[in-house]
């Protein structure tokens, strides 16, 4: 009776704090992974037969190699790619962005103009148009998060390293803090951003001026799962069907020689669970995004080249 009885007093607890709530390996979830969505449209994905799409040159220019997280825009003209351009790996390069124009998403025509930013490293970028004005999230030298500006898409403003503090305000510790990943909603800025790979934070801003982590944990985090315990990137944030969808690229590699894309689903964006059956895409397809084209979800792979994939039927 007295097991029963105590018992009985630690689900009533339980139930008042929600202590006991399943666990996930990305925090507490409110749903069982039972009961959370997984659509197929926007998970199971087949490649295009006439993949890649864009690539470097391959020749003497200053894109000859594309690298890393491109961001693709479908606007009422076509699709709008941007890409970070480099000749080689050498110590004194530097990474500068590249725009591309395509009416269908298969067929692409680069800016006659390009680089259209070439003043400072640019890297791993996505763009969100607010209010009729472009934002781009990207990386700078030494993987630290700033923000550029646009009324055309073509050209930029350099608005500076992004300033994110912790839950009390304080500066974050030295270090990186890259693949910058928002989402907007009710007047509220949520960005994501990985610190070395090692784990994914969100911190939230509403004047795009001063970002507060939400906590100081990240929010994903990397394994216990073999094909993400060693590094770890949100690439894109979306909302369907009442529930926000987070891709992301993660390693199973020590050296990072082999990246997979994978999901992750939440209700708040802060609680997030991994999709049971990640990776969703493998071969070294990564820097993933979705880009709905009219009728239907198109997931593009960016690194180490544009790719398309369909839902699979």
């Amino acid at each position: 009776m007295k097991n029963t009885l105590m018992q009985f007093l630690a689900l009533l607890v339980c139930s008042l704090v929600g202590a006991c709530q399943s666990n996930s390996t990305t925090g507490e979830s409110s749903e069982t992974d039972g009961n959370l969505p997984y659509p197929k449209e926007i998970i199971e994905f087949t490649p295009h037969p006439g993949n890649p799409l864009f690539s470097g040159t391959g020749e003497t220019t200053w894109d000859r190699r594309i690298r890393e997280r491109g961001f693709i825009l479908k606007e009422a003209d076509g699709y709008h790619l941007w890409y970070t351009g480099f000749e080689d790996y050498e110590e004194n390069t530097i990474l500068k962005l590249g725009y591309a124009h395509s009416e269908d998403g298969f067929q692409w025509n680069r800016h006659e103009g390009n680089p259209i930013f070439k003043e400072s490293w640019v890297e791993d970028m996505m763009v969100w148009k607010q209010d009729g004005k472009y934002y781009m999230f990207a990386e700078g030298k030494n993987d630290i998060a700033k923000m550029l500006t646009s009324s055309d898409k073509i050209h930029w403003e350099n608005q500076g390293n992004l300033d994110i503090r912790q839950v009390d305000g304080s500066p974050l510790s030295e270090g990186p803090y890259g693949t910058p990943t928002v989402w907007v909603e009710n007047g509220t800025w949520y960005l994501f951003y990985e610190r070395n790979d090692q784990g994914i934070w969100l911190a939230t801003s509403e004047d795009l001026t001063t970002w507060t982590n939400v906590q100081d944990d990240p929010v994903i985090q990397m394994g216990p799962e073999s094909y993400d315990q060693y590094g770890v990137a949100v690439n894109q944030v979306i909302k369907y069907k009442d529930h926000y969808y987070a891709y992301y690229h993660g390693t199973s590699l020590e050296d990072w020689s082999d990246w997979t894309m994978n999901v992750a689903v939440s209700k708040d964006l802060v609680k997030w669970t991994k999709y049971p059956q990640n990776p969703i895409m493998g071969d070294n397809k990564s820097s993933g995004i979705l880009v709905h084209d009219g009728s239907q979800f198109r997931f593009y792979t960016m690194h180490p080249e544009v790719a398309v994939h369909f839902p699979a039927e």
